[in-house]
Formats: C-alpha cells, sequence, structure tokens
C-alpha cells in the first residue's frame, strides 16, 4: 500500500469519510458528531493520509495537534481520527500501516502523545489499538459522557 498525505476535502478523503460515516450509523445509529474544520489537518498541525491499492483508494487516518487544556489535552498531543480500511482490502495490516504512519508524521511534527476515541461496538479497532501499545485514558471530547466511548493513549517519544 502507498500512502499519500492529501487535503481533508481530496476527492479520496471524502469518499473514505463518507465511508467510515456509514460505519459509525451502522453501528452506533449515526456519524461521528465531533467538529472538525479541514484546516485542522493541514501540516505541520495535522495530516490527513489516504492509502492506495494500485490506484485504488483504500484506507485513511487522520491527525490534528491539540495543546491543552488539561484534563482533555496536554500540549504537545495529536487526536487521531477517521482510522479506516474499506472492506475490500481488510485483514491485510493496512490499518497498522495508517496508524504507524501517523505515529511518526505527528512525532516528526513535535507531537508528545497519540490520543483518540474509540467505541465497543468497535473490538477491531480496540485490538488494533491495545496490540499497538495503547492504552486507556480518561474519556474526551463530545462522547465522554457515553457508555460505549473508550479513549486510548501512546506516548511517542518512547523508542
Amino acid at each position: 500500500m502507498r500512502i499519500v498525505p492529501v487535503p481533508y476535502d481530496h476527492p479520496d478523503a471524502v469518499k473514505l469519510i463518507a465511508e467510515v460515516q456509514q460505519v459509525y450509523v451502522e453501528r452506533y445509529g449515526g456519524e461521528d458528531a465531533t467538529p472538525m474544520s479541514p484546516a485542522d489537518f493541514d501540516p505541520p498541525q495535522g495530516v490527513f493520509l489516504v492509502g492506495y491499492q494500485g490506484e485504488e483508494a483504500v484506507a485513511c487516518g487522520a491527525w490534528r495537534a491539540h495543546d491543552g487544556p488539561e484534563p482533555e489535552f496536554q500540549p504537545g498531543d495529536a487526536e487521531f481520527k477517521r482510522m479506516y480500511v474499506a472492506d475490500s482490502a481488510r485483514g491485510r495490516g493496512f490499518a497498522r500501516l495508517i496508524l504507524s504512519e501517523l505515529e511518526r508524521t505527528a512525532a516528526l511534527c513535535g507531537r508528545k502523545r497519540a490520543v483518540l476515541e474509540t467505541g465497543t461496538k468497535q473490538p477491531e479497532a480496540i485490538a488494533l489499538y491495545t496490540s499497538s501499545g495503547y492504552t486507556e485514558i480518561p474519556k474526551f471530547g463530545v462522547y465522554r459522557n457515553e457508555p460505549e466511548s473508550r479513549c486510548f493513549g501512546k506516548d511517542l517519544t518512547e523508542g
């Protein structure tokens, strides 16, 4: 898989975002309502990555910088969003490749910790994150009071 940074509103990003939003509708009954702007993902304060298999966009993930206030965010945080792999490309390790590239680019931009929110109806995502060294952290964001929400973090300065 070839991983390319693209603008948040790039056609391939828009297509994959629509697909992941449909997954949220199917699993939770509605789209992710977290406020986001395309500018949130402009380098060096963020990035949106698309993974291509041949010419087909099959995976994506993004991060955006946060610098407080605590307790939700700490200075140097990178919030990961829109992790997704299309059905046709699952089971090939693409999610792990996107996650690794998000961590790498966030660390290169001076981010110290990766944070993300997922839900209990996404056990494959939870398995990916925990097997990649993420640990549960206090809930943040618009879903902080939702019982199905889980938040994870990982130090990007180690290793």
